[in-house]
């Protein structure tokens, strides 16, 4: 599975900005797609996940009520829009993708930077 993400940039406190990854290679329904992120100096971390086939997700509680993660069949995406964005959301955010039958994460994407200014 190849995975390309993209959307990054430079935001304020405050706004809203939606990246995307584009998948490619694999039989998608059967995957769990994620996001991480990992901020400057720190370890990388969960923020967000869904499933490909059914559509549940979840949420880290740092993000919950802010970001939306969700998928586009046809176009073999999944987003994660982000509003009420904060400067310690800053970080280099990865989606990355699993089989659902696996428990950890296998394919990631190159990662794109999101920077939160106060």
């Amino acid at each position: 599975v190849q995975l390309q993400a993209s959307g990054g940039g430079l935001v304020q406190a405050g706004d809203s900005l939606r990246l995307s990854c584009a998948a490619s290679g694999g039989t998608f329904g059967r995957y769990v797609m994620g996001w991480f992120r990992q901020a400057p100096g720190k370890d990388r971390e969960f923020v967000a996940t869904i499933s490909w086939s059914s559509g549940r997700t979840g949420y880290a509680d740092s993000v919950k009520g802010r970001f939306t993660i969700s998928r586009d069949n046809a176009k073999n995406t999944v987003y994660l829009q982000m509003n009420s964005l904060r400067p310690d959301d800053t970080a280099v955010y990865y989606c990355a993708a699993r089989a659902a039958s696996s428990s950890s994460y296998d394919s990631w994407g190159q990662g794109t930077l999101v920077t939160v200014s106060s």
